[in-house]
């Protein structure tokens, strides 16, 4: 059985979590504070799920996500994810992270300021455009004619299909979003983030077809 690994258990990185689990995949899950703060959180996902620390769910994670707020980023050895494929869920909010050079000049993307840190990982953009009470609600089978869809960006071709398919195994499709240069398409600000799945002031979301999120990235802009 494949085993997910996160590097981050709060809102984005339960949800992908319960999400996987219900998938069937094994999830590791870590977080700053330690195990045995999520022994709760591990108990309610069941026997797929354990608490540990970031190094072993680096380790036993055939991929990980990263799901931290972007200042901590390079606090995570990059030693741990070499190697592997690592979702990136991470957004860039200045008034949260601090400010960062290369970012607020727009030359760099946060996912490729987390691929340069992790030099030997393979780093891929998705769920960072999406609510998490959206991600949980809209989930939806292979083939559902409501199945919604999110955006992915990566380097590598074949990382992007090993990301995909993990996303078509937890309910959702996906649309390739270029490569991690543009990953600014889906990050805040942008009409793809957070818009077509309906208003946050509703839980259960709005289906986003894969059309409305080809169009959202096709209007952002800079």
């Amino acid at each position: 059985m494949a085993a997910v690994g996160f590097i981050g258990s709060g809102r984005i990185g339960s949800t992908v979590a319960r999400l996987a689990v219900a998938a069937g995949y094994q999830v590791i899950m870590s977080n700053s504070r330690g195990p045995q703060t999520l022994t709760g959180l591990a108990g309610e996902l069941g026997p797929f799920a354990q608490a540990a620390n970031g190094e072993q769910a680096a380790a036993g994670g055939d991929l990980v996500v990263l799901t931290i707020p972007l200042r901590a980023y390079q606090g995570i050895p990059a030693a741990w994810l070499d190697g592997k494929l690592v979702i990136d869920t991470c957004n860039y909010y200045p008034q949260r992270d601090g400010h960062i050079a290369g970012l607020d000049s727009k030359s760099l993307t946060s996912s490729e300021l987390i691929q340069q840190h992790l030099a030997g990982a393979q780093v891929v953009k998705a769920f960072n455009n999406i609510y998490y009470r959206h991600l949980l609600a809209l989930a939806r089978p292979a083939g559902a004619s409501d199945r919604s869809f999110l955006p992915v960006a990566g380097d590598d071709a074949d990382v992007k299909a090993r990301v995909s398919g993990f996303l078509d195994a937890i309910g959702y499709g996906a649309v390739d979003a270029g490569p991690l240069a543009e990953s600014w398409r889906q990050e805040p600000g942008t009409p793809v983030y957070g818009a077509p799945y309906g208003p946050f002031s509703d839980p259960a979301g709005t289906p986003a077809t894969e059309a409305a999120v080809r169009a959202a990235l096709a209007k952002a802009s800079r």
